[in-house]
């Protein structure tokens, strides 16, 4: 057998290292989880865990208080997250998808009260609010988790798979896309129903968000595969201006799409875009090492056209991971949202309430997924002036 033959051959049963850890805790205990945010919220999973209770839904809006309650099959609704923190006495952990220039607010709320949080990403908008998001969990000691569906695709765990085999060698450039394409512009500015408007009108957090504001799903790719964290960052954004949709906006943000070339705390290179004017959507990332070369293609656009290189070429079937990992509970064994990756982030977060212990993703990597970004969109508007990114990990024992 190949040294070749020998990688690929166990990488597909190697899941359970790569994608998460398995439920060890055989405990009666049942997480109370309140759910919050009834857009994006309402299309998880974590009610098909044996060790979990929704215990409550809310939104401000009713249409989406009524999603929750039917997804959830909750009828304990409340119309706030204030009015449900103020109200609920018995909760362990609060979901929290809303808008995305809340989430920090909302986890704040939420483990100043003694609550665990998953929340939807970016993780926060700034760079204070990424100096108090890790404050706040060293303060508390509750787990928060991002739910970065990236991280769960079944090609970052393959990838995962393939680090922790040495079988990349030093990989020493990735490349990492994330494209959202905002459509029909003229329609955007017109259509008063669309998410880029609130019920009263008014433009919702979506309206002119500079794409770097939004990187995880592309630096997903580099921090959760190989662990790197990004030092350095040089930017670049196109188009600029053109539409009322950029020039009419609360951040100040000219820019449609967004590419950087970064750094690496291992001194190796990253090139991630951002696009939200493009004709295409989805993900792709590329990771180039010096043993081996894994690609994958735009997800959800070319089918499994995945290739490895170990000295030479091949075509390769990426596993569907939640047919068997053990880290899903059996009702959770089917397919889901974004890749396959919902019923993860649900369970694995679930999971590391019921052991006690850290989840995948937690505060030190969502934030070094997050602020990159951050960091990426100052330096665009400085004409790709080379910055530091500052640094959020745990202090060192």
């Amino acid at each position: 057998m190949t040294r070749r033959n020998f990688v690929i051959g166990n990488l597909t049963i190697a899941s359970a290292v790569s994608a998460g850890l398995p439920l060890q805790s055989d405990s009666s205990k049942r997480i109370r989880l309140a759910v919050v945010g009834g857009g994006f919220g309402a299309s998880f999973h974590w009610h098909e865990h044996p060790g979990c209770t929704i215990a409550a839904v809310a939104d401000l809006r009713s249409d989406r208080r009524e999603r929750l309650r039917n997804a959830y099959r909750c009828d304990n609704v409340y119309s706030s997250l204030e009015e449900m923190l103020r109200k609920e006495r018995n909760l362990d952990a609060v979901a929290v998808f809303t808008g995305a220039t809340s989430h920090y607010r909302h986890v704040d709320m939420c483990m100043n009260r003694g609550l665990h949080v998953q929340s939807a990403c970016p993780a926060v908008s700034t760079l204070e609010q990424a100096e108090r998001l890790k404050a706040l969990k060293e303060r508390t000691g509750l787990r928060y988790m991002m739910a970065e569906s990236s991280y769960y695709r079944a090609p970052a765990i393959y990838a995962r798979a393939l680090v922790k085999n040495g079988a990349f060698g030093n990989i020493f450039y990735t490349e990492s896309e994330y494209y959202h394409d905002r459509g029909d512009l003229d329609r955007l500015v017109t259509n008063k129903k669309s998410r880029f408007f609130e019920p009263d009108g008014s433009k919702s957090w979506r309206w002119g968000q500079p794409p770097m504001f939004y990187p995880t799903h592309a630096l997903c790719y580099t921090v959760g595969v190989t662990g790197e964290r990004i030092s350095s960052v040089s930017c670049l954004g196109a188009p600029k201006g053109g539409h009322p949709w950029v020039e009419n906006n609360s951040y100040n943000n000219p820019y449609w799409n967004e590419s950087a070339l970064m750094e690496t705390s291992r001194g190796n290179m990253v090139r991630a875009n951002v696009f939200f004017l493009v004709a295409g959507d989805g993900e792709r990332a590329q990771w180039f090492g010096d043993k081996g070369t894994l690609a994958m293609p735009i997800t959800g656009r070319h089918g499994d056209d995945w290739r490895l290189r170990i000295g030479g070429h091949q075509k390769i079937q990426i596993p569907d991971y939640w047919r068997n990992d053990p880290m899903l509970p059996q009702a959770m064994r089917h397919n889901s949202g974004h890749g396959g990756s919902a019923v993860f982030l649900c369970a694995e977060f679930i999971n590391a309430l019921l052991d006690g212990r850290e989840p995948a993703i937690d505060v030190y990597d969502s934030l070094a997924m997050t602020v990159p970004g951050l960091v990426a969109h100052q330096s665009a508007l400085r004409n790709g002036e080379r910055m530091k990114v500052p640094q959020f990990d745990k202090p060192r024992a």
